[in-house]
Parts: structure tokens; C-alpha cells; sequence
């Protein structure tokens, strides 16, 4: 299983980015599907949350900003930026928890996309 994404870039603040992150391989399913960030010298922290059920859920420091969707049709889930500031510059990172066949899951990782808010 492959996930990989897309949509990082340079922005100034308060401009907008739209994550992408798709499925790849062979799976039976997706259950939770989440955004991480890792910016330089700092540890990996979750973003945001969606459960196969649609739920979601944020970290304080992007609510009201960020928007976390899926689209089970097209194994993707994505992450709307909004109102980024330059404490967003991280590395952003798609997890899943994909079933390998039914009962047997396993925990994805994607290579991250950069993203960088300057002026």
C-alpha cells in the first residue's frame, strides 16, 4: 500500500493550500485517516482526524482553519489550509489505517509534502 501526497507548496500568510493524499495498492479498506506535520527540530504532531464514519476531529492550533475530508470512492483524503501563518511551515504527513484483508490492518505512511508560509 502506497500513499502518496500532493499539494504542498510556498504561500504567503494568510493564503490557502488543498492537501491531497491517495491510496494505492491492494486493500480491502481504509478505516481512520489522519494529517501529521513535522516541522524542523520539532516532533511530529497530529493535525487533524476522519474516521470511516466521517467524524473529525483537530488539534487546537489549526481549528477553524483547516478542514480534513475523505473520498472513500477515491481512496483519498485531503486537508484544506486556510488562514495558514507561518508557524504552519512543516513537513505535512498522510497516515491511514488500511486493511490489508478483512481483520488485518496496517498502519500508512506517506513521504509528506513541504509546506512553507512566508512572505
Amino acid at each position: 500500500v502506497q500513499l502518496v501526497e500532493s499539494g504542498g507548496g510556498l504561500v504567503q500568510p494568510g493564503g490557502s493550500l488543498r492537501l491531497s493524499c491517495e491510496a494505492s495498492g491492494y486493500f480491502v479498506g481504509i478505516n481512520t485517516m489522519n494529517w501529521y506535520r513535522q516541522a524542523p527540530g520539532k516532533q511530529r504532531e497530529l493535525v487533524a482526524t476522519i474516521t470511516s464514519g466521517g467524524g473529525t476531529n483537530y488539534a487546537d492550533f489549526v481549528k477553524g482553519r483547516f478542514t480534513i475530508s475523505r473520498d472513500d470512492a477515491k481512496y483519498s483524503v485531503y486537508l484544506q489550509l486556510n488562514s495558514l501563518k507561518p508557524e504552519d511551515t512543516a513537513v505535512y504527513y498522510c497516515n491511514a489505517d488500511v486493511f490489508l484483508q478483512i481483520g488485518v490492518k496496517n498502519d500508512c505512511w506517506g513521504q509528506g509534502t513541504q509546506v512553507t508560509v512566508a512572505s
